[in-house]
């Protein structure tokens, strides 16, 4: 099985892991770096969640 979660630009892949990591520190998942297969489809859920809802804000911010 192959992955879909391609970075379009790879010189973004760290700054990714690293929103990754704060959006799941925000909504209380505990995340660790490699093998996260653990997390029930609530917890990963929630931080995708919250990846969107950040961007979303970012590009809200910026039409003002």
């Amino acid at each position: 099985m192959t992955s879909n979660n391609n970075i379009v630009v790879p010189e973004a892949k760290n700054a990714m892991e690293q929103f990754k990591m704060q959006a799941a520190s925000e909504v209380g998942v505990p995340l660790k770096q490699g093998y996260n297969g653990d997390l029930t489809s609530r917890q990963a859920g929630s931080i995708g969640g919250q990846m969107v809802k950040k961007m979303i804000e970012s590009y809200e911010s910026s039409l003002k």
